[in-house]
C-alpha cells in the first residue's frame, strides 16, 4: 500500500475504489483501482490533482486532515496534470471550497476546462508551458508537456528538491493500493489498453525523463514507486516502442460450437511440445483486455476464428479492432480459419494483418472445414513448425 506520508513535505491524499467493476466502462478491475492525489506542504501548499467523483467526500476528508496537520493553512495551488474525470472531477468543488486557490495547468487544460465545469476560472489560473517552474519554498516544480499521453492537455511535474516525478497516467496500474500483486502484469494491461496507441508521445516523454534525476515516481493510479526505478523505465521503453517483451505465442480464438476452439487447442499443444510458451484466449469468454495485453507482450500471435454470416465471428472482429486501435506491430502472425461451406474468416483476418505495421504472416493459413480431419491437422502441424522457428 502507498504510504500516506511520501516524505516530510509530500503527502498522499488519494483514495482506493474497491466497488468499481469496469474502469472506463470497459476494463475489468477485479481488484479495483486507486485515484491518486498528493499534497506538497512548504511555504506554499500545492495539491497535485484531484480524484474521481466516486471518491469526492473521502478525498476532501483526506485533504482536510493533512491541512489540519499544517495548522489549518489553506492550499495555494492546484496542479492539474490531466483533465480526464477520474483525476479531475473535483476541480470546481475544491476551487469553490478554497476561493484563493490558483489552478495551474497547460494552455490546453484551460481551453478544455469549460467543457467539464461551469465555473469561471479567469483571475485564478496560472498557465504554464514547457520548462516553466513554480517555487513553493524549498520545493520547486518544473513542468514538462506530455501531449497525447494519452490526452492532448497532459503535463508532468518534476519536483527538484526530492527528485519526484508526478507522472500523470504514466507508470500507473489497475488495482487498489492495498492489493498485493505483481506490478508488471496489471501495469502492462493498463498501459496496452489505455495508453498503447500513443507509443511515440510516450517515447518523447521518456527522453525528457532521462535527463532528470528521478528517485520517486508518483503516478495517478497505482503505487508510488521508490525502488528499482530502472525496471519500470525499461518496461515503458519496451512497451512504447512496440517491441515484444517476451518470447511466446498468444493464440486468440473465436469459436461458435467448439470446433475452432479444438483446433486452437491442438495447435497450442503442438507448440508446447516444441517448448514454446503459449497464452491461450477464448475471445468469447476471456477478458479482452488481457488478450490485448498478451498479444503485445509476446512476439508471436495466432488468430483462429470461425466464419459467421459471411464475415468474422464478432468477438474476433472486436479483438482485431482493438489491436488496430492500439497500433499493433512488429510481430509474426499465424491464421487459422473455419467455415462449413464458404470460409471467409482467413481472408478477412489477413486483411487486418496486412494493415498492421511490420507484421509477418506465417504460412500456411490453416483452413478447417467444420471439424478437424487429417488434412487440417497436417496444416496445423505445419503452422506449429512455422510459429516455433
Amino acid at each position: 500500500m502507498s504510504e500516506a506520508v511520501i516524505s516530510d513535505a509530500v503527502r498522499y491524499i488519494g483514495c482506493d475504489d474497491h466497488e468499481i467493476d469496469l474502469f472506463e466502462s470497459q476494463y475489468r478491475v477485479p481488484n479495483g483501482v486507486s485515484y491518486n492525489s498528493y499534497l506538497i506542504v512548504d511555504e506554499k501548499i500545492a495539491i497535485m490533482d484531484t480524484v474521481d467523483a466516486r471518491a469526492t467526500e473521502e478525498w476532501l476528508a483526506n485533504l482536510e486532515r493533512e491541512l489540519d496537520n499544517t495548522s489549518r493553512r489553506l492550499p495555494d495551488y492546484l496542479v492539474v496534470s490531466h483533465l480526464e474525470p477520474d483525476h479531475a472531477a473535483n476541480i470546481q468543488r475544491v476551487c469553490e471550497k478554497y476561493p484563493e486557490l490558483t489552478v495551474v495547468g497547460s494552455a490546453k487544460t484551460f481551453a478544455m476546462l469549460p467543457q467539464f465545469f461551469t465555473m469561471d476560472f479567469n483571475g485564478r489560473k496560472m498557465e504554464v508551458k514547457e520548462g516553466d517552474s513554480l517555487c513553493l519554498g524549498r520545493h520547486t516544480l518544473h513542468f514538462y508537456m506530455a501531449p497525447m499521453v494519452h490526452w492532448p492537455e497532459v503535463m508532468v511535474s518534476y519536483e527538484e528538491a526530492e527528485k519526484i516525478l508526478f507522472s500523470a497516467d504514466g507508470f500507473g496500474k489497475f488495482g487498489t493500493l492495498d492489493t498485493q500483486e505483481n506490478w508488471d502484469c496489471e501495469a502492462r494491461r493498463y498501459y496496452m489498453n489505455i495508453v498503447g496507441k500513443y507509443g511515440a508521445p510516450v517515447q518523447a516523454l521518456l527522453k525528457k525523463a532521462a535527463a532528470l534525476d528521478i528517485q520517486i515516481i508518483c503516478p495517478l493510479h497505482g503505487p508510488v514507486l521508490k525502488e528499482n526505478l530502472p525496471h519500470y523505465l525499461e518496461k515503458y521503453e519496451i512497451w512504447s516502442s512496440y517491441r515484444p517483451e517476451d518470447e511466446g505465442v498468444t493464440i486468440a480464438f473465436a469459436s461458435i460450437h467448439g470446433n475452432t476452439a479444438a483446433a486452437a487447442r491442438e495447435l497450442a499443444a503442438l507448440l508446447e511440445e516444441k517448448g514454446q510458451k503459449v497464452s491461450l484466449f477464448d475471445l468469447a469468454r476471456d477478458d479482452m483486455a488481457e488478450a490485448i495485453e498478451d498479444a503485445f507482450r509476446y512476439d508471436r500471435l495466432v488468430l483462429a476464428a470461425a466464419t459467421y454470416d459471411g464475415g468474422l465471428f464478432p468477438c474476433m472482429e472486436d479483438f482485431l479492432y482493438h489491436l488496430k486501435l492500439k497500433n499493433y506491430q512488429k510481430r509474426t502472425v499465424g491464421i487459422l480459419e473455419n467455415g462449413s461451406w464458404a470460409p471467409m474468416a482467413g481472408k478477412l483476418m489477413k486483411e487486418y494483418v496486412e494493415g498492421f505495421r511490420d507484421c509477418v504472416l506465417a504460412e500456411p493459413v490453416v483452413t478447417v472445414k467444420s471439424v478437424l480431419n487429417a488434412d487440417s491437422r497436417e496444416q496445423i502441424r505445419r503452422l506449429a513448425d512455422a510459429m516455433a522457428e
